[in-house]
C-alpha cells in the first residue's frame, strides 16, 4: 500500500510496532513470535527501510503519517502500539494526531524531546551532512563485521550474527535506488523542533503508557524515560531493563513481553 511494507501475523487485539532508523521491522521478530497466538501483531517498515519505498519527505512527522496511512489502509482501532528509537518519537507524534486510534501506548528507549538526535548520535549525523556516510556505507557493506560493529554495536550487549543484521537492515536501505543519499536525508532531517513542538500535546495524552526502558543505553539514558512520565499523563510506570541497550527489544525480548502482557490485561 503506497510503497510500504509491513508485517501482518496472528489475529487477535492489534499491537501495532514501530522500529527506528537504520533497522526495520525485522527487530520486532522475537517480539511477534512470542505473542502472535494471542494478538494480532502488526510491525511496518517505515519509508526507506526494508521493503519500504523512499519518500520525499523523510522527517518524523512525516513517518508519523506513514504509520497513520497504514492504520487507515488496514482499519486498526483500538491499538496497542510500540515504538522504539526514533520509532518512539514517531509514536509520540502518532499518538497526539491519532488518539482515537490508540488503546495504549509503549514506549521503549527512544528519542524525547530535546535529545533527537542523541548526543551520541551526532557524529553520524556529521557524516550524513557532508555526504560521506554513503560512501562509507558502501565499503563496510560487504563487510559484515565491521558494518554491524560500527553501525549497530553500540545498540547491542552482542551481536552473534553480524550478517544477518546487516542483511536485515542496512542493506534494503542502501540497495533502493539512491537509498544511501535517502538515508542521509533521512537523518539530518531528525530535528528536535518537532519533538518539542508537541511538548503541549503530550501533557495532554491521557492514553495509558507504559515506559520500558534499557539502563545501559549510551543514547537515551533512563532520565528521559523519567521526563515522559512527568510530561504524559496517561503514564502508568516505568519498567527498567538493568544493562539492556537501545536494541534489547530484539535481543531480549522475553523480558519486554511479560510486561507487555500484563500493561495490555491491565487495560481491560
Amino acid at each position: 500500500m503506497n510503497g510500504i511494507n509491513y508485517v501482518d501475523v496472528g489475529q487477535g487485539p492489534v499491537a501495532l510496532f514501530v522500529h527506528g532508523v537504520g533497522t526495520s521491522s525485522y527487530l520486532w521478530r522475537h517480539v511477534i513470535e512470542d505473542l502472535r497466538d494471542e494478538r494480532r501483531c502488526v510491525a511496518i517498515d517505515l519509508p526507506l527501510h526494508g521493503g519500504s519505498a523512499s519518500r520525499d519527505d523523510l522527517s518524523i512527522p512525516a513517518l508519523a503519517e506513514a504509520v497513520a496511512e497504514l492504520c487507515e489502509e488496514l482499519d486498526l482501532t483500538d491499538v496497542d502500539l510500540v515504538g522504539n528509537d526514533t520509532g518512539g518519537a514517531v509514536c509520540q507524534v502518532f499518538a497526539v494526531r491519532n488518539r482515537e486510534r490508540l488503546r495504549t501506548l509503549t514506549l521503549t528507549n527512544c528519542d524525547v524531546h530535546t535529545n533527537t538526535p542523541p548526543e551520541a548520535f551526532k557524529p553520524t549525523l556529521e557524516l550524513a551532512a557532508a555526504g560521506q556516510l554513503t560512501e562509507l556505507m558502501a565499503v563496510l557493506l560487504d563487510q559484515p563485521e565491521l558494518m554491524a560493529g560500527s553501525a549497530l554495536g553500540e545498540g547491542y550487549e552482542r551481536i552473534d550474527d553480524p550478517k544477518e543484521l546487516v542483511d536485515a537492515f542496512v542493506r534494503p536501505i542502501l540497495t533502493k535506488p539512491d537509498g544511501g543519499r535517502d538515508f542521509e536525508r533521512l537523518l539530518t532531517s531528525i530535528d528536535a523542533k518537532d519533538m518539542i513542538a508537541i511538548e503541549p500535546e503530550l501533557t495532554l495524552l491521557t492514553v495509558p503508557t507504559l515506559l520500558v526502558w534499557g539502563t545501559g543505553d549510551v543514547f537515551f539514558d533512563v532520565s528521559w524515560a523519567r521526563w515522559l512520565r512527568d510530561t504524559i499523563p496517561g503514564v502508568r510506570e516505568i519498567v527498567e531493563i538493568d544493562g539492556g541497550r537501545l536494541f534489547f527489544p530484539d535481543e531480549r525480548a522475553a523480558e519486554l513481553v511479560p510486561h507487555l502482557r500484563r500493561f495490555w490485561a491491565a487495560q481491560k
